[in-house]
């Protein structure tokens, strides 16, 4: 399948379960590839859209047991998992990209970026795989999922089975 075939797709989320659950979804497709490269999924969207929802099911299904804390505040949260190592960044505080070295950061290091607010980290982030937005739609939620990679069409053809 190339990026034209089928590069993004559209969900409507009814509640914070069902944006959970989006996110185990994702985390079965990333399961399901036998990729070593690392991959990259940027989340964006307002305040209170549920993009730390989306990730902490899919951290979740990844097999993260104890507390998954937003990373507000650390701007990032290490995981060590079965796929490898993952980051979970929230760059809703980053005023310049460049702020990002001061992170330790290492492109090499993690198997899976989750990156929360990325148009603050412009130019400093890994490739997006995946661009992921969320927006508020009456009480629910809407996801839409674009692929930004050949990786990136592969996991979506993984989540819209």
């Amino acid at each position: 399948m190339t990026l034209a075939e089928k590069d993004s797709w559209t969900q409507q989320l009814d509640d914070a379960d069902a944006t959970a659950a989006a996110g185990a979804a994702l985390a079965r497709a990333l399961m399901d590839e036998a990729a070593p490269d690392a991959v990259a999924i940027m989340l964006e969207g307002d305040l209170g859209a549920g993009k730390t929802t989306f990730a902490r099911g899919l951290l979740r299904a990844l097999g993260v047991d104890g507390a998954v804390r937003s990373p507000t505040y650390t701007l990032v949260e290490p995981y060590d998992m079965r796929i490898g190592r993952v980051l979970h960044l929230d760059l809703y505080r980053i005023a310049d990209p460049g702020e990002l070295d001061f992170l330790g950061l290492d492109d090499g290091d993690a198997r899976l970026w989750l990156i929360e607010w990325p148009e603050r980290g412009a130019g400093a982030l890994p490739p997006a795989d995946l661009w992921l937005s969320l927006r508020r739609d009456g009480d629910g939620r809407e996801l839409r999922i674009e692929a930004r990679s050949s990786r990136g069409v592969a996991l979506l053809s993984g989540i819209a089975k």
